[in-house]
Formats: C-alpha cells, structure tokens, sequence
C-alpha cells in the first residue's frame, strides 16, 4: 500500500513512520501540505494513487489556505481514501476552543476559560478566573506560544498586544498541579501507551519546553477519561493530556489529533509508529475511516 503522509517537510516523525511503513511492507511518501492542490474536472490528482493518508501537521497559513487544505481531507476521505485523524478531528482538535467546548458537552472536566477577541473583555475575565491565568494560542501545540499571567499590569499589556495582533484571546484558569501531568496515546479506542510529563522548571510539562517523562500504568479512571476525550472529538488516535488538580480530581487540557511521540517511544520502550501505520492499514482502513 502506499501512504501520503502529509506533512511540511521530512522530520523525525515521517522518517519514523517511513521506516515502521517499510518494515511492514508498505511505502509512506512525505507529501508537502502546502503544495497540495486539486483539479474538479479531473478528481484529486495530488493524492491520486495513494490508499491512505495520515495526516502529520496542519502548518500555519492563512484562512484560506486552512480552509483549503481541510477541504481537500474531507474530499479525499469522500473519495473512499482513509484519512487518519478524520478530517472532522482534525478540525476540532486543532481549534483549542472548538475541542475544549466540545470535551466540556460530553461531560469532562476542563479548566474554567474565557475566549474572546477585545482586550476589554479579556481583562475581565482575567479577574472572573482569579487572576491567575494562562492564555494560549487558538492554534498551536507543544506548549508554544503560551504564557502564564497571574499580575493585573502585564495581562492587560498581553491581551492589548493580542488584540492588536487580531488574535483571539484564549484564556484559561491556572489550576494548581504538582508539577506533573499524564500524556495519553489513544489509538483505535484503546490506550497504546502513556507517560507521566514533570518539569521542575517551569509550569509547562511539556517535553518540548523542557520537561522529562517517565511510563506510567494508568489507573482505570486514567484510561477511561483520555478514552472519552478522544471519542468526543472523534479522532481515532489522540494524545490527550491529563492534568491533577489539588483535590485529586482530572481536568482535560486537550487532545492532540496529530499527537507526537519522539519523547513518549524511548521513554515507553512502545514502537508508536509502528502501532499507528498497522492500525490504519488493518483497522482503520477496513472499517470505513469515518
């Protein structure tokens, strides 16, 4: 079989699933997202060819650009190609508020947050979430572009700077935690494998912004929360992160429907890409990817 992974270039992750590809018999080809293109009279001559396609990035561009790129997944999958996340995960997981909103209806538990487009209103929610917050790109991952603001002077310095930038402010409580957090990989319903995210350093567990991890068995109250983040927002695999708050109860900071695992592999000893191109090739592909 022959897998599109589209990407934005050859990184670790489209090298790993090359190789977890060509182990078993299949060949993954690195497909530039932002040169994809589609031709109606002719069908979708980009991706012509190719049985499946796993979707590795969702690069920045405009909102045509974006809107271009979603529309030519949900073509591809309306063509009979499996895409893996399903576009409609794809759209939802990348949209921080559309997910939490999301994860919030289906009854999880999610940190109080406000989003908004005027610093006005962001100062005010800045004081109804205790002045204590974390704001957050709408669009981003690996714990880039986040800041914590917890004084009155700087958040509204931050949220005129936003503002003026045209960007939505999104802003969530800072919850209290132990300086750790859980990483969940959930890929067809089940847990594949998970780790514990600490950094002594600084708020952010992310392994990206420094943190370290370690392998963890989850408990059945772990498995059974990432398991319903996931189906919420419909993605068949999803790197959902858990995080303790100080009464012993889980809040669900997000879901990754284009989940990374350069640091989870080592640290869980589990062959992640491996796991991911057999379930879209013998799962999720027969099944109907939708």
């Amino acid at each position: 079989m022959r897998i599109a992974l589209l990407s934005a270039g050859d990184g670790w992750h489209v090298r790993d699933l090359q190789r977890a590809a060509a182990q078993q018999g299949h060949e993954a080809v690195a497909v530039d997202f932002r040169r994809l293109s589609a031709a109606v009279a002719h069908g979708m001559e980009t991706l012509a060819g190719f049985d499946a396609v796993l979707v590795r990035t969702m690069p920045p561009g405009s909102l045509e650009q974006v809107v271009f790129r979603m529309d030519l997944l949900h073509r591809a999958q309306a063509g009979g190609i499996a895409v893996l996340n399903p576009p409609r995960a794809v759209e939802t997981c990348v949209d921080k508020y559309l997910a939490t909103a999301c994860l919030k209806a289906a009854g999880l538990r999610v940190p109080p947050t406000v989003v908004c487009q005027h610093a006005d209103a962001a100062l005010e929610a800045f004081t109804a979430l205790g002045g204590d917050v974390v704001v957050k790109p709408l669009f981003g991952s690996e714990g880039r572009g986040m800041v914590r603001v917890s004084d009155v002077e700087m958040a509204w310095r931050t949220f005129r700077t936003l503002e003026r930038l045209q960007s939505v402010l999104y802003l969530q409580q800072f919850i209290p935690h132990p300086g750790w957090d859980l990483r969940v990989f959930v890929l067809g319903g089940r847990v594949l494998t998970a780790m514990r995210r600490y950094n002594h350093g600084d708020w952010r567990t992310n392994v990206a912004q420094g943190g370290r991890g370690e392998v963890v068995r989850l408990s059945a109250e772990e498995e059974r929360l990432a398991l319903r983040a996931a189906a919420a927002l419909g993605a068949a695999m999803a790197g959902v992160d858990l995080l303790p708050g100080s009464q012993g109860e889980w809040y669900v900071l997000e879901a990754n429907a284009v989940p990374g695992w350069r640091a989870l592999a080592p640290v869980t000893g589990v062959d992640v890409a491996a796991a991911v191109i057999d379930f879209l090739i013998h799962d999720y592909r027969l099944r109907g990817c939708k």
